[in-house]
């Protein structure tokens, strides 16, 4: 289906509010799915090459809200393994199936939060073990690989931060700051492999508004959620991101 056709716009422009929420005020823990649902209209080499000009572009309006609010040490170790993660993403893009990836990543994002709830409840008040270094590593290659792969290393991202105690505020501006980055390292490789095209970025300009929108809605709604709700959602997203990777790669 052509990109510049109502089908594919009326799809589009929810998707790209939805990732701009989520990017902006929740951790990123479910804006890959705005490329999951750009692929029921679109070809995946399309959505993919869509989405991160968008992504990029929500990136870099929130990155002020949230300026020096990060936690440099935890965005250290996440870019640490990122940048192999995101060069074996792109070794393996035109050669993998990226399902059994989706499905792995689904599977770890739907233990942990069942995981967190044992640590947190089940133990009789006993404090959470707080993830370490080599955890970071891990979580920033699985963050690499699949950011590049379909724009999902919201979940990798979110099992680690979690995993590490931080506060709400700390945890989304180490987000916004390490898929910053990540999405300039992609786009330089997206480039190369041709996968933004005349049309994608044209198109991208014309949803520019929706993504600009769905960042203030995000920042917005950071700052009106309490913590233990934020972190709530923050769990379901996890949850529903999870079962979608999960859903993806079965299918």
């Amino acid at each position: 289906m052509e990109l510049f056709s109502w089908q594919v716009f009326c799809v589009a422009a929810p998707a790209v509010i939805f990732a701009g929420v989520s990017k902006a005020g929740f951790g990123s823990g479910a804006a890959f799915a705005s490329a999951t649902i750009l692929l029921l209209v679109i070809e995946p080499g399309q959505a993919l090459g869509v989405m991160l000009p968008l992504l990029m572009l929500v990136d870099t309006s929130s990155l002020p809200a949230y300026w020096r609010k990060w936690s440099w040490p935890d965005a250290a170790l996440l870019l640490a393994g990122a940048v192999p993660g995101t060069l074996l993403g792109a070794l393996f893009y035109a050669r993998s199936d990226p399902d059994m990836i989706r499905l792995l990543i689904g599977v770890i994002s739907v233990g942990f939060v069942a995981w967190q709830g044992w640590q947190t409840y089940g133990r009789r008040g006993r404090a959470v073990r707080r993830f370490g270094v080599v955890a970071g590593w891990v979580s920033g290659g699985v963050l690499g690989f699949t950011s590049f792969v379909s724009h999902a290393g919201g979940p990798a991202a979110a099992i680690f931060l979690l995993g590490r105690g931080l506060d709400k505020t700390r945890y989304q501006a180490t987000t916004v700051l390490v898929f910053w980055a990540v999405n300039i390292i992609k786009a330089a490789f997206y480039a190369a492999m041709g996968i933004f095209t005349v049309e994608s970025l044209l198109f991208d300009i014309a949803l520019a508004p929706f993504a600009l929108l769905g960042t203030w809605l995000g920042i917005r709604a950071h700052g009106i959620v309490p913590e233990r709700v934020f972190f709530g959602l923050t769990y379901v997203l996890l949850v529903v991101t999870g079962g979608k990777l999960i859903w993806d790669g079965l299918s």
